[in-house]
């Protein structure tokens, strides 16, 4: 409801008038011309004031700056009411300058009437503008310097003139923020500083790259961790897992051996043992020797060699690798040896000879060869038997190729290719050729061969040595005899003399050694040297076993009685 009392202000704006005053005094800052007072009773009403509801631009919505408001007080007297701090200066009171057209000179309100009709108390409406924009500017280093006061640029709290009201600017519909050089500033001017508007479109987006750097800084560190768990996966699938199991181990010792061991022994031996390669008559053979001295003689077995013949080729194969060709010197196919010579072949290391008649059974021995060709093995037993009478060859009909042998039995492994090779005692010398093994019966093919089954035997070296000497010097080997023919097919205990010799020729030699000793045909010899003999085998290994002009002691039964001969070994060149 209108009453002609401006809403939110003093309904009388104007003090009460003292006892016998007749004039009116002026608002503050307001000055009524001469001849103007009217007294109460006669003053003309005052014109209607609109209802002018407080908006942005009234001084009753007006921010405070951070000052509270004082309580109104009337202007020199407590309780009346008049002008106070914040009445509007009569300059700023609207474009008029002051009060109403229609009643000049009169009071009016502060404000002009709000067109827009806005809801009292400042309670903005859906048509309400928005507030002004307040551009702060850059505080100086020292602070914002104050006005003194009736300044019109200090604010009314500080003394100034109220402000005049400001046109309602638009909102920015995106504020932007201050550029870096620019501080807030609450009490700047406005417009001192232009705003900064940027466009988002246009500018960098730094956060935007490191976070794509970040992103494909983690792919490429997901696709290296997952090959190196896949290469590590398939390592621990393949090898079990990914450490390294490491055994205790012995260190290495200086390699000296006792010269009485295995080791020792083979260490001094191997040296002068050789491999021989043999090529000839659409035959071949590989087998063992060794070297008898420096000018290059190497003994080995006849039936290494036999396969060369007249022209054939023997190649020799020294234990660090060398080869050198070789050449026959001779050989005895009754003793089953023959003897080659290398030449320009230097440093050549002999094998020391020992005493096949001091061996004792249990000694310890050691075999080395070329089993198979496999070269410079060695293989160690013992003595097991010794004047083991054994027989070799019989491959040509004529019994041409039967060797007799007072053979020393070993069980040392002896395999096809040790042929000719050494049997040494404990210091490395020589005490046998190994020559012949007993095979088991393994029922294959015709000219297959048959591994060691421990029996094995070898020449005695002092038959070799006697049979080498002769190869190299004369190049032929004598045997010792006695001069008779033997019945071979007498089956009773001991060997017969025949009763008719070869083509109908004596069985005893006329003036040989048995002829001179008394022995007559059909005697049976069972004792050499007070040895038995079983057959007439056993009779020949015993005879060949010595050297020709030896004396012999025979054992023999005529006519069921026994009798002792004493005769001297004869001579017969070999084959």
């Amino acid at each position: 409801m209108d009453d002609g009392k401006p809403m939110g202000a003093k309904a009388n704006w104007w003090s009460r008038p003292r006892s016998g005053d007749t004039t009116r005094p002026a608002p503050h800052g307001l000055q009524d011309e001469p001849g103007d007072a009217v007294p109460p009773a006669e003053a003309a009403p005052a014109a209607p004031v609109p209802h002018v509801p407080p908006d942005s631009s009234s001084h009753a919505s007006e921010p405070s700056y951070g000052v509270s408001r004082p309580p109104m007080e009337r202007h020199g007297q407590p309780g009346t009411p008049g002008p106070g701090p914040f009445e509007p200066d009569p300059s700023e009171r609207g474009p008029s300058g002051g009060g109403s057209p229609h009643a000049p000179g009169r009071p009016q309100p502060l404000h002009e009437p709000d067109r827009y009709s806005t809801p009292p108390y400042g309670r903005p409406g859906p048509w309400a503008p928005a507030p002004p924009v307040q551009r702060p500017v850059p505080t100086p280093a020292g602070g914002t310097p104050l006005p003194p006061a009736g300044d019109a640029s200090v604010p009314p709290q500080y003394g100034g003139p109220r402000p005049a009201p400001q046109q309602p600017q638009p909102r920015l519909t995106h504020p932007t923020p201050m550029t870096s050089q620019f501080q807030y500033d609450p009490w700047g001017a406005p417009g001192a500083a232009p705003l900064t508007v940027h466009d988002e479109s246009t500018t960098p987006r730094r956060k935007g790259r490191r976070t794509g750097a970040l992103l494909i800084g983690a792919a490429l560190l997901a696709l290296v961790a997952g090959g190196i768990g896949g290469g590590v996966g398939a390592y621990i699938e393949r090898n079990g897992g990914i450490t390294q199991v490491e055994l205790d181990q012995a260190p290495a010792d200086d390699g000296g051996r006792a010269p009485t061991s295995v080791a020792g022994i083979a260490a001094r031996a191997l040296p002068s043992v050789v491999t021989l390669h043999v090529n000839g008559g659409g035959e071949q053979g590989t087998g063992t020797g060794f070297v008898l001295d420096r000018k290059g003689h190497i003994l080995t077995n006849n039936h290494v060699v036999d396969p060369a013949g007249a022209s054939g080729e023997i190649s020799v194969t020294f234990s660090g690798g060398e080869t050198a060709r070789a050449t026959l010197v001779g050989k005895d196919s009754g003793y089953d040896l023959a003897v080659v010579k290398v030449t320009g072949v230097s440093g050549l290391t002999p094998l020391p000879l020992g005493n096949s008649d001091s061996v004792q059974v249990g000694d310890p021995v050691v075999a080395i060869g070329a089993p198979f060709d496999l070269q410079n093995t060695v293989t160690s037993g013992i003595i097991s038997a010794k004047e083991r009478p054994i027989t070799a060859g019989g491959e040509k009909g004529d019994g041409s190729d039967v060797s007799y042998v007072d053979a020393l039995q070993t069980d040392a492994p002896i395999n096809p290719g040790n042929s000719g090779g050494p049997l040494v005692d404990l210091q490395a010398r020589v005490i046998g050729i190994n020559s012949a093994i007993r095979a088991a019966d393994t029922g294959g093919a015709e000219g297959s061969q048959s591994g060691s089954i421990g029996l094995g035997f070898a020449i005695p070296i002092n038959q070799g040595k006697r049979v080498a000497e002769e190869l190299i010097n004369t190049g032929k080997a004598t045997h010792p005899v006695i001069g008779v023919s033997l019945d071979m097919k007498y089956t009773g205990d001991g060997a017969r003399v025949g009763d008719k010799g070869k083509d109908g020729t004596p069985s005893v030699t006329p003036g040989g050694p048995s002829a001179k000793a008394g022995v007559k045909p059909g005697d049976v010899i069972t004792k050499v040297d007070g040895q038995r003999v079983h057959s007439g085998e056993e009779l020949i290994v015993k005879i060949r076993s010595h050297r020709p002009g030896d004396t012999l002691e025979l054992t023999l039964t005529r006519a069921g009685q026994e009798r002792s001969l004493t005769l001297t070994l004869g001579s017969a060149d070999g084959d």
